[in-house]
């Protein structure tokens, strides 16, 4: 039996079970196989579709609503834009993820990728057509208001656990108040703030942009619940570690950043990436602020009524692609957590 199976058939009870789930795996991939390949349309005619309509899937779908699915509204003839910027962030993502490369100067050319990302999509310069935050959606919204999302909220979250552990009274009070304040409502309220009542309290012809205010408050919302889950890790740290750095002459700032982060984020690496799958999750959120990403643009091809019936299989297409992108990160969570392991042992 191969290593990776010897867990799930240790012991009686292990087996039993495994089995029972390999049966039942068997019997939903039997009844919904045929459905899902066996008969299903895989090319962009109407009739067949309608003709295999509960007999097999439409695919489509995909194939005639892709480009509005992935990208949104975004200009047609600018698509390479918004392709080269997603390919950017996430081939930004995969260099911050090996920890062989952590550095300051790949960590900054990391949000260098991203700033220029989100100038590529606009446009403006060096004859590229402009294109107003409205007309961004799809794939690439999603990629960019999490990416930059949780690029701006792990550093915020650790100013604000730092404020929390500290030791002056006004510093903790003000970090605990936000960071209650913000837990305390849900993300919709705080998408809905951004992007109707926050205009309201600035100066008669000040509007920052709509994608600008959502961005930051998702920004704000996941660094409260990153700050909880830092602030956590920091308390793990044994006081005399702390005791023992100030021994040695180490200021406030080289304890934290050389004694007490270090080991707080070994611990706090499970529940750190929840927080950022939850943050790539919840900006399907932003529908209610009329910005179309991935699930929003789905709602948009689904508005054609020729292909509306087909809408499972357009959720089934969106699921895939949000579970793509969420095992990669739970994958690389687990790598990490072993070799932080292997660190401590």
């Amino acid at each position: 039996m191969p290593i990776w199976l010897a867990p799930y058939f240790k012991g009686r009870f292990n087996a039993m079970t495994s089995l029972a789930l390999l049966l039942l795996l068997g019997a939903l991939l039997w009844e919904t196989l045929p459905w899902l390949v066996g008969n299903a349309v895989w090319t962009n005619d109407l009739d067949a579709c309608r003709a295999a309509r509960g007999e097999g899937a439409c695919w489509g779908l995909v194939g005639e609503k892709w480009r509005l699915i992935l990208f949104g509204r975004y200009p047609f003839e600018e698509l390479w834009r918004p392709t080269l910027a997603c390919l950017t962030m996430v081939s930004a993502c995969i260099v911050l993820s090996r920890r062989e490369w952590w550095s300051t100067r790949v960590i900054g050319g990391a949000v260098l990728v991203v700033v220029f990302a989100v100038l590529l999509m606009l446009g403006g310069f060096a004859g590229l057509s402009e294109v107003p935050t409205e007309r961004f959606g799809g794939l690439a919204l999603t990629l960019l208001l999490a990416i930059v999302g949780n690029l701006l909220s792990l550093p915020l979250a650790v100013l604000l656990a730092l404020g929390r552990c500290s030791d002056l009274p006004f510093i903790r009070t003000v970090c605990s108040g936000f960071v209650e304040l913000v837990r305390g409502v849900p993300l919709v309220t705080v998408l809905f703030m951004a992007s109707f009542m926050f205009p309201l309290f600035l100066p008669s012809g000040m509007n920052p942009d709509v994608l600008l205010r959502v961005a930051v408050g998702l920004t704000l919302f996941s660094a409260a619940y990153q700050a909880e889950v830092i602030r956590g890790g920091i308390n793990s740290v044994s006081r005399g570690q702390i005791e023992a750095a100030q021994s040695l002459g180490m200021g406030y700032w080289q304890t934290q950043t050389k004694v007490v982060l270090p080991q707080a984020f070994r611990v706090v690496v499970p529940p750190l990436v929840n927080s950022f799958i939850a943050l790539f999750k919840d900006t399907s959120l932003v529908t209610i602020v009329s910005l179309f990403e991935l699930f929003g643009s789905l709602k948009l091809a689904l508005a054609d009524p020729q292909w509306r019936p087909f809408y499972v299989e357009g959720f089934l297409f969106v699921a895939l692609v949000y579970w793509v992108f969420c095992s990669a990160m739970s994958r690389y969570a687990t790598g990490l957590e072993k070799d932080f392991a292997q660190a401590r042992r």
